[in-house]
């Protein structure tokens, strides 16, 4: 009797293990279109959460607060664009390699620049976060400078799209509806 219950377990582990297998796809990488989707669905709320940031930072640029206010506001709004594009970033890195040709060159493309651009937000939220706020000229320069600082970080972070030629990714970004 243990031996046909042995026999009978070790078949249902054979089964349900193919069963596995077959269900995931045999482990491969994602389609174009399965990809893209869910790349587009990673930076839809993180270009989002930066629009919004952007304009909150351009307030407090202007507002009429105090240079430690103003601090305070503008370490708390890099420090949210950084987790975004960290966000952002896990997520890319999430959806894998897509199964195209360069796939792994493209989907290190994606993670590369939002790495550049996570840390380009960091360094202004430390660059300001250490600003001295006792002289508001000598601090409203400082921000200045940091921002400008990060806007060039910023667009030299852009993702290089030379190296993205995949007809199939072209076509997935156009039509997925996670990409409108």
């Amino acid at each position: 009797m243990r031996t046909c219950r042995a026999s009978a377990a070790g078949k249902f582990t054979v089964v349900l293990a193919t069963i596995v297998v077959v269900l995931t796809g045999c482990g491969g990488n994602p389609s174009p279109r399965a990809w893209a989707a869910t790349v587009c669905g990673a930076l839809t709320p993180w270009r989002s959460e930066i629009d919004k940031l952007t304009s909150s930072t351009d307030e407090q640029m202007t507002a009429q607060t105090t240079p430690a206010q103003a601090k305070e506001n503008l370490v708390r709004l890099f420090g949210g664009a950084e987790q975004a594009s960290e966000t952002a970033r896990r997520k890319v890195e999430q959806a894998g390699v897509p199964e195209t040709d360069n796939g792994e060159v493209i989907s290190a493309g994606f993670r590369g620049s939002l790495e550049k651009m996570r840390d380009a937000y960091g360094r202004a939220r430390d660059t300001i976060d250490k600003l001295s706020t006792n002289e508001p000229t000598a601090f409203y320069a400082g921000v200045r400078a940091a921002v400008e600082t990060l806007n060039k970080e910023y667009d030299a972070s852009a993702l290089d799209t030379s190296q993205l030629n995949s007809e199939e990714l072209k076509q997935a970004f156009d039509e997925v509806p996670e990409c409108r």
